[in-house]
């Protein structure tokens, strides 16, 4: 993985104050396992990695996108590993959910709105780190599900599927509201 995005994943952490007690040590325990380097954003690395992954919001801010994840076959946002070509997490978090949503134009707001740590079974077991972004699809989005998912879906936030992973509701909260915050932001 290359220096660049370790640097830029530590330094967005570092500035970055969760808003709970439990996103608090979940940032104090990422910011410990990336002082391992860049090893840290690998599969290679065993006690654990960055993974990147996002809540992607329609274009009227009332549905959320999630995908049915093949190998697991629980309702998720989208995201995944960080590759060789990612120069930022946020960069990371758009790449997977335009790859897994088949959605061109997404905006990411390149704040994360949460982290989760959960134990995961990717080449043996692992733990993944999981920074967490909202994007906004256009108004003329259509998804298209990837290889990795059996199924995509458009959700309103009292009206999610079942099975639901466990750390994905929580999502949904802080994506609306950030998504609230960018357009007052950029009302007249």
């Amino acid at each position: 993985m290359p220096a660049t995005l370790h640097a830029d994943a530590k330094s967005l952490l570092t500035g970055w104050q969760p808003a709970t007690p439990a996103g608090r040590r979940a940032r104090a325990a990422t910011l410990r396992l990336l002082d391992d380097g860049p090893v840290a954003l690998t599969r290679a690395h065993r006690p654990g990695h960055l993974t990147a992954s996002t809540l992607v919001v329609d274009a009227t801010g009332s549905r959320v996108l999630l995908c049915l994840h093949g190998r697991y076959g629980v309702w998720v946002q989208l995201g995944g590993h960080c590759e060789p070509d990612d120069a930022t997490l946020a960069g990371a978090a758009l790449r997977e959910a335009t790859e897994e949503s088949g959605i061109t134009g997404l905006r990411l707001d390149p704040r994360p709105i949460d982290l989760d740590i959960h134990p995961v079974t990717c080449h043996g077991r692992s733990t993944h780190h999981d920074v967490r972004f909202v994007a906004v699809a256009p108004p003329d989005a259509v998804e298209r599900v990837s290889p990795e998912s059996t199924a995509l879906g458009w959700f309103a936030p009292d009206a999610l599927p079942r099975p639901l992973a466990d750390a994905t509701e929580q999502l949904v909260a802080p994506a609306l509201a950030a998504v609230r915050r960018t357009r007052a932001r950029r009302a007249p």
